[in-house]
């Protein structure tokens, strides 16, 4: 039992060496044109670029708006009319 529990415990110290973050290993076959890899953190400071094209016209917004609320509205009254059965 004792040789057991000391061959269960050797394996684990062996096997926990093959844990070791293999993604902070330095890259040794990346091209030397490779992009650099991206930080851990999103950079906050920084704003997006400028838009391309234009936002949404107020009647764009309000079409949409429209037919959000008529999408709604058959949807209430589909479960309204399935609840009654």
């Amino acid at each position: 039992m004792l040789a057991a529990g000391m061959m269960l415990l050797a394996s684990a110290f062996v096997l926990s060496g093959c844990s070791t973050p293999i993604a902070d290993l330095p890259a040794t076959a990346n091209p030397a044109d490779a992009q650099a890899r991206a930080g851990g953190y999103l950079p906050v400071n920084e704003l997006p670029p400028e838009r391309d094209s234009a936002t949404m016209s107020p009647d764009e917004r309000a079409k949409i708006e429209r037919e959000l609320l008529a999408a709604r509205d058959r949807q209430a009254s589909t479960v309204v009319k399935h609840a009654g059965k």
